[in-house]
């Protein structure tokens, strides 16, 4: 009866991992597909990766089976599908058209995204739950897909490749930045907010449905712009209180 009983726990805490691993295969997949000129492929595949990626820590949280070595695996999940499959989509989709340059700024976001997964690991105890210091790195392989989709939708956009060499170079700054975003790991579900929640989730879900890509990039766009936004309305704020 013991070792009947502990089958399903000894599951549970598998569970996580597998959705880890699925993580990882899809962004080898997304490589793959990218070096085979299969662009927007690769790109919804990042996006593919990233629901994987969520699932894993909320069945950790739901099955009561989180360990250290699950935080592990999932970091270095993070740096494949999120560091370098988005790398070598910058790559392929733009960067061999630019030498050199085309390299480093590829690199660069690979890199960068590293050192943002090492300091979140190290800091973890002493962030507030409620923010992330620097984008996370799957927000900025989520955007590099994106713009690869918007570009590939819009064919006139194509001719302007150099962009997203110079957009991933701006994400990988700002991984490694201070500036603080909302991790939405604790939306208040009081019933007070709840109305309002829903509205908000109700008109994101619409607009998305009704132009997937372009909803996508502006529900994007505003997550990155409220930090920098949030940052300048604060050192505001200390300016006038100083004067």
């Amino acid at each position: 009866m013991s070792n009947k009983s502990s089958r399903p726990k000894q599951f549970a805490y598998v569970l996580p991992n597998l959705f880890t691993a699925a993580s990882i295969f899809t962004g080898f997949v997304s490589m793959a597909a990218a070096i085979n000129g299969e662009f927007e492929k690769a790109a919804w595949l990042i996006f593919l990766a990233l629901i994987f990626d969520g699932l894993d820590g909320r069945v950790a949280r739901l099955t009561n089976t989180c360990s250290r070595f699950g935080v592990e695996f999932d970091s270095l999940a993070d740096i494949v599908s999120f560091g370098v499959a988005p790398a070598l989509l910058i790559y392929m989709y733009a960067g061999h058209d630019f030498g050199r340059f085309g390299i480093v700024a590829s690199a660069i976001f690979v890199i960068f995204g590293a050192i943002r997964l090492a300091r979140f690991n190290i800091m973890t105890a002493k962030t507030e739950p409620s923010v992330f210091i620097g984008i996370p790195i799957p927000t900025a392989a989520v955007v590099i897909a994106i713009m690869v989709l918007l570009f590939e939708r819009y064919a006139s956009l194509q001719e302007y490749s150099v962009l997203v060499l110079l957009f991933s170079g701006l994400l990988a700054l700002l991984m490694v930045s201070n500036i603080r975003y909302p991790s939405f790991k604790k939306i208040n579900f009081q019933p007070r907010n709840m109305l309002r929640l829903l509205s908000v989730m109700l008109l994101i879900a619409s607009v998305i449905f009704i132009y997937p890509i372009e909803g996508f990039a502006l529900v994007f766009t505003l997550y990155l712009l409220y930090g920098p936004i949030r940052m300048a309305v604060n050192l505001f704020k200390r300016s006038k209180l100083l004067k």
